[in-house]
């Protein structure tokens, strides 16, 4: 027996299923959907910020990439995407569900211990600066810019100082280096010739007043290492 819908018009939602299967969330994201499902939406305005800033260019990578969920939103937008992270679990998960209309190559690479193999146009790091160390953020900054073309771009987000008291213990715990905008914004342009700093509340970002935003998102551009 063949399923058909009252309308024809969601039909082919039917055949799509036969073809390609429901779709899953990535393991991350399935957690959040799970125990706080708007939170969802919040992860994938920010990878729609990214898609619409970096529209058009060639390489682009992705760094701390998780389960690589939200990667897809980014790679309608750009020609080429490498997604990384340190962790080989997430990777091999990424890799079990590839698609052939949105191809992107995902790779294990901890930034803390150098640069990608390539240099690309454009690169993104968002919720993973907060997890890492004030003593070891040069060396993840560092090898960003390292990464980069001489006049590429890069987009850091990460949930702000003033977010943390909002933050759950288990998030906390994990955030060892929040910032306020203008801190990070003033690291951050020790890296870069240019630094424009957005803030964001839920899933809307603006360029309000950075001590009231949840959350921090700086568009680097021209790095000044390896010029």
């Amino acid at each position: 027996m063949n399923p058909h819908t009252k309308d024809p018009v969601n039909q082919s939602l039917i055949d799509l299923e036969k073809r390609i299967g429901l779709q899953k969330l990535g393991i991350m994201n399935n957690g959040v959907w799970h125990d706080d499902p708007k939170r969802l939406v919040f992860t994938l305005a920010r990878y729609k910020f990214v898609a619409k800033m970096l529209s058009g260019k060639s390489e682009v990578a992705e760094i701390g990439c998780g389960d690589g969920f939200g990667a897809r939103i980014v790679r309608q937008e750009v020609e080429n995407l490498l997604i990384t992270d340190y962790d080989s679990f997430f990777i091999e998960k990424f890799k079990q569900q590839p698609s052939e209309k949105w191809p992107i190559e995902a790779k294990v690479h901890d930034i803390l211990a150098g640069p990608l193999q390539k240099k690309v146009d454009a690169i993104y790091s968002l919720d993973v600066m907060e997890h890492i160390h004030q003593e070891s953020e040069a060396y993840y900054i560092t090898n960003i810019c390292l990464s980069l073309q001489n006049n590429g771009c890069a987009i850091i987000g990460m949930p702000s100082l003033e977010s943390q008291s909002y933050a759950s213990p288990a998030s906390r715990e994990g955030h060892v280096n929040c910032k306020s905008g203008k801190d990070f914004q003033n690291l951050l342009r020790l890296y870069f010739d240019h630094v424009f700093l957005f803030s964001m509340n839920d899933e809307v970002v603006h360029t309000g007043f950075c001590k009231m935003a949840h959350y921090l998102l700086a568009l680097c551009v021209v790095p000044k290492i390896d010029r």
